[in-house]
């Protein structure tokens, strides 16, 4: 009895139980569906819990159809030897065998990587594109590349444009002997004319070599005048070359015609020797050890057309303009005055100008810009100065650390080479307005006094107290002149014992 109750019992539980799902309809109960439904929210909230990032700060990445994630799959899950655990020492290193080891490993999986997937990651990042970024349609127009691509271009031909640098011989092309030559810092003994004849006072007597034949002439001698006559300035005329204006001791001013070797006539207005002549088509200025500034025009009996007084010492230095407008002169009393081409004998200068410390002789008239004058300074000074001869400024100012002697531009570029005395006795070439010393020259065992440009601008000759003519290619390279000859080598013409001793080409 008791036995089949209990079967009868197994079979309603296993009979109508909710695990026989053999019997179950296809329509669940309502109880059931809500025990589904929360069980099923319960899951979903669980996993979108675990799905929320950690961090907001995640950047965006807009298209990860361009990346390559299987490449960089395989970075981030490669071998790395830094994070290797294989004999760590307590100190955070590694053995050098098992630096070996790493580094070999590393290696490995290089080339297992390399021969079988075909990646490279040399130069491999983690995240890469797959693809460069698209070039951009050919319509589109880069305003500001339109706007720049004029300056940039310039720029760029600037940049790559090297800067030619002609070679400046250091040593002297010819050496001529100038005996008697006066080492007088106040005196102009020296010219060169168009017609490419070199005017130089040696003492008593005027000498004129032709550098085209190398041919000596003496011009004039003043020994009748007394022992202790001399010349004391040259200069010749602009044009033509074919009068020579000779300034004496005994303060006349005499013009030589070179052609018929006659003197035209004998100019006073001096008092003291004449130590500073410069030309202005017909009008020659001259200045004095009597301070004084006197303008001689050449075609009119009564030559004297204006004494200019200003200086307190002796006049030195006399340059005129290019343009002829306006004389400049330098004296002893370290002062340099520009005067208008218009003043008379009562006119002030233009601008008295004081900036220098000691006597201004070196006098140069820029052929680049108008109105640029350089001047240079004696031994107290020592400086190049440049100026506005309009304004009255003073542009720039340069110490050379010498005595400046003399100033010659350079006709072809903006560079201007200066002569010195005390202490160096040197030639130096400047770039201006850098004022970079380009070249120094020497040779020279004395002070550099005198300089003069040959009428094609390449040449320069130098003229100093050791008795010595230097020429040197400074301006330009060296050309072939015909007949540059010494005085010896000449056929024809005869020369004097005393004229062959006084020129020798050494």
């Amino acid at each position: 009895m008791t036995s089949n109750v209990v079967d009868f019992e197994d079979i309603l539980n296993n009979g109508f139980s909710d695990a026989n799902t053999s019997i179950r309809g296809v329509v669940r109960a309502r109880w059931e569906r809500k025990k589904h439904e929360s069980i099923s929210n319960s899951l979903d909230c669980s996993e979108a819990e675990n799905r929320k990032p950690l961090s907001t700060s995640d950047r965006f990445i807009p298209n990860r159809a361009a990346m390559d994630m299987e490449k960089s799959s395989h970075a981030i899950l490669s071998f790395d030897g830094s994070e290797s655990s294989v004999g760590e020492r307590p100190d955070g290193g590694v053995s050098e065998d098992e630096e070996l080891t790493i580094n070999s490993v590393t290696s490995d999986m290089s080339e297992y990587k390399t021969s079988v997937l075909g990646i490279d990651d040399s130069n491999s990042r983690i995240l890469s594109f797959a693809d460069k970024a698209p070039a951009p349609k050919g319509d589109t127009v880069n305003n500001l590349q339109v706007l720049y691509s004029a300056s940039t271009t310039s720029r760029k031909n600037k940049s790559s444009t090297k800067l030619i640098n002609r070679h400046i011989p250091s040593a002297p092309t010819r050496i001529l002997d100038a005996p008697d030559l006066l080492d007088d810092y106040y005196l102009n003994l020296l010219s060169w004319s168009d017609t490419n004849v070199l005017a130089v006072a040696l003492s008593q007597t005027v000498y004129l070599w032709n550098a085209e034949t190398g041919h000596i002439d003496e011009l004039c001698n003043v020994e009748s005048e007394g022992p202790d006559a001399h010349i004391s300035s040259v200069s010749w005329i602009q044009e033509g070359g074919g009068h020579l204006a000779v300034g004496t001791s005994w303060g006349k001013t005499m013009l030589w015609d070179v052609n018929t070797q006659k003197q035209l006539r004998k100019m006073d207005g001096h008092s003291d020797r004449v130590g500073a002549l410069s030309w202005n088509r017909h009008i020659l200025s001259s200045g004095g050890r009597d301070n004084l500034i006197v303008n001689h025009d050449v075609r009119i009996a009564e030559h004297n057309v204006a004494t200019l007084a200003s200086h307190t010492q002796e006049v030195c230095g006399l340059a005129w303009s290019p343009d002829g407008t306006t004389l400049a002169s330098g004296a002893n009393d370290n002062k340099l005055c520009l005067w208008d081409a218009t003043a008379t004998s009562i006119s002030r200068p233009r601008y008295e100008l004081t900036e220098h410390q000691a006597a201004v002789k070196a006098l140069a008239w820029s052929p680049h810009e108008r109105n640029l004058l350089a001047t240079g300074g004696g031994t107290a000074d020592r400086c190049i100065k440049f100026w506005n001869t309009q304004s009255g400024s003073m542009l720039q100012s340069v110490d050379t650390g010498s005595q400046v002697c003399a100033l010659q531009w350079n006709p072809f570029e903006k560079e201007i080479l200066s002569s010195h005395g005390f202490a160096r006795n040197q030639l130096c070439l400047w770039k201006y307005p850098t004022m970079a010393k380009v070249k120094e020259l020497d040779g020279h065992t004395a002070r550099v006094l005198h300089l003069a440009v040959s009428p094609d601008g390449s040449s320069v000759v130098s003229a100093a107290a050791d008795e010595t003519l230097r020429f040197w290619e400074v301006f330009a390279p060296a050309k072939a002149h015909a007949g540059k000859r010494g005085a010896s080598d000449l056929p024809g013409r005869a020369k004097s014992k005393k004229l062959s001793r006084t020129m020798q080409i050494r």
